[in-house]
């Protein structure tokens, strides 16, 4: 007999007890290699899908801690934005309070200079920046309430009237085109009406002044002096020590004014400052 050798033949044999069955199975060796061809291409094909998938559940999950950094990152940023806003807010105030209480450079609570490269804060960075900052303002809060508690610090206001012409530059007010620096807060107020002392100190001026007129100074130590000009009538002399609230004259409209109204100035070592931060309390 020739042998084919197209054919790959297959015997199947089964046997029981009282008989036997063989079979014999013949296959073409092309469609062998077709199958073999198939198969491989098939087990490449979900190789290939598999590698895809895990490569797009990777790519998600490195998406995912992006975008979590991201927001994380973010949200330090704000936080470091607010912090720093802060600071800038405890600085102010720590410095307007040290040039009022006059305090040497060791007892002021101020932030002192600091610098240096900057480096990424963690999580744990920006919690114990937030507890320091906390701490500042705290102690700020504390010293400010003591210096206003004193009644020291100008925290009333002497006159009880519309604010009209603020601190600064403004336009001649007696008409023409120039324009001036105005040193202090003019408060629109009937006249006669009664001016207070808008914290406690000692009366170093009381008099006829060239542009304010009727004129009190009033020294309220550490180099903070208060001025209420234009007056109809002064009540308080020279050294006499004056309480926060007590009156120490009326309004009027006497010097360079234009009608009445009180003009009055803050001044920290004879420079005028803008008395509007001041005028946070009503007249009792």
């Amino acid at each position: 007999m020739t042998r084919d050798d197209r054919f790959y033949a297959f015997i199947v044999a089964r046997t029981s007890c009282s008989r036997s069955h063989i079979r014999r199975i013949c296959l073409h060796k092309r469609w062998l290699k077709i199958f073999a061809v198939l198969l491989l291409g098939v087990l490449c094909t979900l190789a290939y899908g598999f590698y895809g998938l895990t490569q797009q559940a990777q790519h998600l999950r490195t998406e995912q801690e992006n975008q979590r950094l991201r927001t994380e990152n973010e949200r330090q940023r704000l936080e470091l934005r607010n912090l720093n806003n802060r600071v800038d807010a405890v600085e102010d105030t720590s410095r307007r309070l040290a040039e009022i209480s006059g305090l040497a450079p060791d007892q002021q609570v101020i932030l002192h200079a600091q610098g240096g490269p900057a480096f990424p804060v963690d999580t744990a960075g920006l919690a114990a920046l937030d507890n320091k900052t906390a701490h500042l303002e705290h102690q700020l809060r504390k010293y400010e309430e003591a210096q206003r508690g004193r009644g020291m610090t100008p925290s009333l206001r002497p006159v009880d009237g519309r604010l009209e012409s603020g601190f600064g530059g403004r336009r001649n007010p007696f008409g023409g085109s120039s324009f001036e620096f105005h040193t202090g807060q003019d408060i629109d107020a009937p006249w006669g009406a009664l001016v207070v002392a808008a914290a406690s100190g000692r009366v170093i001026t009381a008099g006829w002044q060239h542009g304010y007129g009727q004129v009190v100074y009033v020294d309220h130590g550490s180099g903070l002096t208060t001025r209420y000009g234009h007056l109809s009538q002064i009540d308080v002399k020279v050294g006499q020590n004056i309480s926060r609230g007590e009156n120490l004259g009326r309004v009027g409209s006497t010097g360079r004014s234009t009608g009445p109204h009180l003009h009055y100035e803050v001044r920290i070592k004879d420079t005028p400052v803008d008395p509007l931060p001041y005028l946070t309390g009503e007249v009792n």
